[in-house]
């Protein structure tokens, strides 16, 4: 992972993914507000150039953009806030670049402008995180594309170094550290069941995550992780798919942070989920 540095004080970082998918539901997925939900954090958009985005990353984290770009299927552009105190705009550009064998490749940039390095990691750091949600956004469009979704997420923060808290965490779900084709059985209350098989375990470098395809309640992905962000955030998110979807959510919407609550006692915050 870089930074491109260019002379007139432009940095950015680039990351991309090859999907299945036409670019029309490709685009459906990464540039409407249900879309996003149904892989990445729960977000209302008012789709069109001048409009909104805003995305609600859990524990009190919202990041809103105006809409600078709008250019169906292919291309859109949008503007925020920086990502902390005194840090500069980020402009985010996301395309839909068309592939032979019914796939398209998805590529994000983020620049800023800036004469000094101080909010480098800031981007790395974004970088890094993609290629994580991208691994949900490939299985949605694999095997939900169009269905109807609902996502619950449930944080807990922690003075815990993120090592640590990753080792408590898998500890309770797996009794072990997770490895890919492992099964999970988590009884997160009685009569609410997370179960799938273990299809991807991440080293982010600034936390862990695994992500299991989830069977139990119904079919979507789990992700859950530790990673370092000041102190140390735990996240559980829980992606549905079909139509008992939003039941499905329900069910696990309160007994989700109530368990995670567990074992972070007096960190959980409440769930937040989107459609």
């Amino acid at each position: 992972m870089s930074i491109q540095r260019d002379p007139d004080g432009r940095r950015s970082v680039r990351v991309e993914v090859e999907v299945p998918g036409t670019p029309e539901q490709v685009w459906q997925a990464i540039a409407t507000g249900p879309g996003i939900s149904a892989w990445f954090v729960p977000t209302t958009a008012d789709a069109h150039q001048g409009g909104e985005m805003v995305c609600d990353f859990g524990n009190g984290m919202v990041s809103t953009a105006k809409i600078t770009a709008f250019e169906p299927p292919f291309r859109f552009a949008a503007e925020s806030p920086g990502w902390g105190p005194g840090m500069p705009p980020i402009a985010t550009e996301w395309t839909v670049e068309a592939r032979r064998g019914g796939t398209c490749v998805v590529r994000v940039v983020h620049s800023l402008f800036a004469s000094t390095d101080d909010w480098d990691d800031q981007l790395t750091g974004t970088e890094s995180g993609w290629p994580s949600f991208f691994r949900v956004l490939a299985r949605y469009l694999r095997q939900f594309a169009g269905q109807p979704s609902a996502t619950v997420q449930a944080t807990a923060m922690t003075t815990a170094p993120f090592a640590n808290a990753w080792s408590v965490l898998t500890q309770a779900m797996f009794r072990d550290t997770p490895t890919p084709g492992q099964r999970l059985t988590a009884a997160i209350a009685p009569g609410v069941t997370l179960a799938g098989a273990v299809a991807h375990v991440d080293d982010l470098g600034h936390g862990h995550n695994v992500h299991v395809a989830l069977e139990q309640p119904i079919a979507g992905t789990l992700v859950a992780g530790a990673y370092a962000c000041g102190g140390t955030m735990v996240q559980m998110s829980v992606y549905l798919y079909g139509g008992k979807a939003e039941s499905g959510a329900t069910a696990v919407r309160q007994q989700l942070s109530t368990w995670l609550g567990s074992l972070f006692p007096a960190s959980a915050t409440p769930s937040s989920d989107g459609a």
